[in-house]
């Protein structure tokens, strides 16, 4: 589990294809603090630490996730966003979030405010994901508050700490990033479809 509020950037020092599935070695600072085995939140996917050097890790994506999320788009150099699971005595800043990607959207408006950034995103709403206004979204790992919705689309404001602290300083229009949609949502849209 995580809480959608991303710990550091890192960034993307070598990409390597094996067969179906795709080995990313991030450098961070977080680095020493991981371990083998362990979960990490990139770009909002729930990806298990493989390896380990002294300013590096490695993680693997397979080909499920990389269909399916913007894992794939990486290019060496790239920040991506970083999450370590959530600790169970520690408070939940964001929202629940379980770094189980649901489907990828597309940047369709970038606008700068006097202060702050406004995103709007565009989603196929063919899998009966849903957003609402004030409600929770994730996006590329981050919990965001949802500012509009439509039926296949959202916009999010962005506060300068998240604009500086995350990789959405390098989305714009046309970029494609992550979403995981509210869980709560999920289970109330699918029981109200029963």
């Amino acid at each position: 589990m995580f809480t959608g509020i991303i710990e550091t950037l890192g960034k993307v020092t070598n990409l390597r294809q094996e067969q179906g599935n795709l080995h990313i070695t991030v450098q961070s600072g977080i680095v020493n603090e991981l371990k083998i085995d362990q979960s990490v939140a990139h770009n909002g996917v729930c990806l298990t630490v493989v390896g380990l050097t002294d300013d590096t890790h490695t993680v693997t994506a397979i080909e499920e996730t990389l269909n399916k999320t913007n894992i794939g788009y990486l290019k060496v150099g790239e920040p991506v966003n970083l999450e370590r699971c959530m600790q169970m005595n520690a408070r939940l800043d964001g929202h629940i979030v379980q770094g189980h990607v649901d489907q990828t959207a597309t940047c369709t408006k970038f606008i700068q405010l006097d202060g702050s950034w406004e995103y709007t995103f565009e989603y196929d709403a063919a899998g009966g994901n849903v957003t609402v206004e004030k409600g929770s979204i994730c996006v590329n790992g981050i919990s965001l508050t949802v500012v509009n919705s439509g039926l296949n689309y959202f916009s999010v404001a962005i506060i300068p700490y998240t604009y500086e602290h995350t990789n959405l300083h390098n989305v714009r229009e046309g970029s494609v990033v992550n979403l995981e949609f509210d869980i709560i949502g999920k289970y109330v849209a699918r029981l109200m479809n029963r």
